[in-house]
Parts: C-alpha cells; structure tokens; sequence
C-alpha cells in the first residue's frame, strides 16, 4: 500500500524547514506557520472521507493552473540569456577585454571578438550545467524557484543540449582564433564552475574561494589571447617596474646574488611579455570577488540555509564580513604595489586608485563592524562600480599610453626607440 500522502508532505516539511529551528536565522513568519497549518487540516478531512493511502481530490479550482506556453524565437533567446545568468557573464566578458586592453602586446580585430565570443559562450555553458545540477535545491529558495528549467519553461534535455554546445563552441573558438592556452583556460573555467565549485557549495565553505578562483581566471584568458606569458622563464622572466626614488642597482645587485635558477626568473629591465602582470590582474578579481559575493551571501542567507548550502554567511556571519574586511584591505595593496610594480599602470595609479579604495574599505568596514542586511546590500553595490571604475583607472594609467596623443589633442613625440 502507498505511503500515507499527509505524512508524506509532513515528512518533506520538516525536512525543507530545518532552518526554522536556528536561532540566527529567527523563525517562520506566523502567516506562513498558518496557512501551512490550515492546509494539512484541509488534507486530513480531506483525507478522512478517502480509502487509506490514496490522494483526496484537489479542492483548487482548474483556473489557477496555466499551462507553459510554447517557447517563441525571443521566448527562447530569453531564456537562454537566463541560463547563462546574463549580468554574471557580462562581468566574466568584462574582465576577459580588461586582460586585452591591458596587454601591451597588440591584439587583432578578429582576436577581440572571438576573446569576448568564447568568454561568453564558455561562461553560458557553465552557468547552464550550475543550474542543471541544482534544480533541486534552488526550487527551495525564493529567489532562484523562478529559473527556466525550475519553471519549465525548457525542458532539462533542452538546456543540456544548449549548455554542451555553448561548452564546445566557445573553446573552438578561443582555440580557432587566438591559442590553445587560452583554449584551455576557457575549458577548464566551465568545468572549475559547473564542476568543482557547485559540488563544493553544499559540502564546504571553501566553495567561495573556488569561486574567487573562477571569477579570476577571465583576465587571463585575455592577456593570453593576445600571446601573453602566464608563467616566468628564462626568456619571460619577471619584470619589476621600480618606483623612481627606489635604486635599481640595489636590486640588481640582490637578484645577482640569488641563485642562478632564481636570478634567471626575476629582472628589472622592462619587457613587454611580463607574467607577473596577469599575476596581478588574477590577484585584484580574486580579491574583489569577497566582499561582492560575501556581502551578497549575508542577505540571502536564509535562502542559503533553507536550501543547504554550505556558505560562510550562514554558519559565521561576523567571519563573513570579517574576510570581506581583509580582502578590500588587500586590494589596497595591490592596487597600489603590485599593479605599478608589474608594469600594467603608472605609478601613479598607485595615489588615484586610492580615492575608490577608501570608499570601499569603508563600507567593508562597515559591513564587519554593525553588519545588518542594509549595509550588506551597500557593500554589495558599491561592489559593482568599483570594478569597472578600478580597471578604467588601469587604463587611464597604463604604461607607454599617451592619451592625449592617442586623442589627437597633442602631437606625439617621435623617439628613435619607439614604445616601450
């Protein structure tokens, strides 16, 4: 005989509502206590005039039942911008071109838009696989039970086939028009995502740092569509671009007395192909992405909780914000050190980039020290302008970029060496 059908949806009550009992969390509000209460005295009348183990009649009239509409040709591109979280792929898109425009090595017409196609199209695929493998559990949280294939609005087999081919076809392309590096990159990105990282959401808190890790890799994949190196060597070595009230030879000196393997590595004369900055670029996103997921993460914790993943938000709030606080510290440090010391900005991108800096340690200042939803969705906004504000600053300041010149506001002066 059938399991009793009451029970059953008691049984799966409890399960989906064992947030209620954390007391950070708070509890249920009343209405909901109520009107689930109210349905399990409807199914037990219900219930009482039935043979055991069979389903009661709905008493919810047919009209409030709408079957899925048909997918249209913008019903369908809609959707797919939905499973590739448009506005997330728009900001991986985004750091892929800032690794491009800040390479000083030249890039094709043909190579910057196949470094953008195949960063979005690689993007789309994993954050169709993400969704593919938590249908389940985002159908437990408000904010996510509205996705397509939650929704029905396509079907799983639908998606799959969209997520494989966008999948395929992003890294054929990177490999098509720029290198297997940057191929490899974008291949390896979707499977950090859809992979490693969405199984780690539900076991580990070290789910963010995997994340910060995929959030980082999208510069890169621009710097080596244009050909640049990612790893130090003889004939790529590390460049230190030195302050001009720092003496070189000191440094010379020292990197002379290092062994032979280690002096090769490291040099302080300027070369265009520098691996230390894409190192850099990786260093800033990783560190960006704390206090943007970290105070997004403490206002939907709830949602987090409810559905059972394994976010710091939800078991240490204060811990939370506290790494937000360290991070947005380390950007000033990178910013303001490693950034000019790469060689990818002036040194005085070291002082501008101070001024959005400060602005953003403030508000992770207050984001540790009262927390609270408000600060938390302000920390999270400011999060968004700081982004593309920093990597405008970047290019402003960027080394051998002569704006005015490149707007024809003044003439440029010829040199015997050319651009350095």
């Amino acid at each position: 005989m059938a399991a009793n059908p009451l029970e059953s949806i008691k049984s799966w009550s409890r399960q989906t509502s064992f947030f209620t009992n954390n007391q950070t969390l708070g509890q249920l509000d009343s209405k909901v206590l109520d009107q689930r209460n109210s349905i399990y005295t409807e199914l037990e009348r219900s219930q009482a005039k039935h043979e055991p183990g069979s389903w009661p009649p709905s008493t919810v009239p047919l009209q409030a039942y709408k079957p899925v509409p048909p997918l249209t040709f913008g019903g369908t591109l809609k959707v797919y911008s939905q499973l590739a979280k448009s506005r997330l792929t728009f900001l991986n898109v985004l750091a892929a071109m800032s690794g491009v425009a800040l390479s000083p090595l030249p890039a094709s017409v043909p190579v910057l838009l196949a470094t953008a196609t195949g960063t979005l199209l690689c993007s789309a695929s994993a954050n169709t696989f993400n969704q593919l493998s938590e249908v389940p559990f985002d159908a437990q949280m408000a904010r996510t039970r509205n996705r397509p294939i939650i929704r029905r609005a396509i079907s799983p087999l639908h998606a799959a086939c969209f997520g494989v081919t966008t999948g395929i076809v992003g890294p054929v392309i990177l490999l098509a028009y720029t290198n297997p590096v940057t191929a490899a990159l974008g291949f390896g990105n979707i499977i950090l995502y859809s992979g490693i990282y969405t199984a780690l959401k539900r076991t580990t808190i070290v789910n963010t740092w995997v994340g910060a890790v995929v959030g980082a890799v999208p510069p890169l994949i621009g710097w080596t569509a244009c050909g640049g190196s990612l790893l130090p060597s003889s004939t790529t070595p590390l460049s230190l671009y030195l302050p001009s009230f720092v003496s070189s030879s000191q440094i010379t000196t020292y990197i002379a007395s290092l062994p032979s393997w280690a002096s090769e590595l490291v040099t302080t004369t300027p070369i265009l192909d520098n691996p230390l900055a894409p190192l850099a670029l990786f260093l800033f996103h990783f560190s960006w992405q704390f206090p943007h997921f970290n105070a997004f993460s403490h206002y939907v914790r709830s949602s987090y909780a409810q559905a059972g993943y394994a976010m710091l938000a939800v078991f240490d709030p204060k811990k939370n914000a506290l790494v937000s606080l360290r991070h947005a510290a380390l950007l000033i440090l990178i910013s303001s050190v490693l950034v000019p010391l790469s060689g990818l900005a002036e040194w005085t991108f070291a002082l501008t980039s101070l001024v959005p800096n400060a602005f953003f340690l403030h508000y992770s200042y207050k984001f540790w020290k009262y927390g609270g939803d408000k600060i938390a969705r302000s920390l999270f906004a400011h999060s968004l302008w700081y982004l593309p504000v920093m990597l405008g600053l970047m290019m402003y300041h960027k080394r051998g970029t002569d704006w005015l010149s490149w707007l024809g506001l003044r003439e440029a002066p010829v040199t015997g060496e050319g651009v350095q």
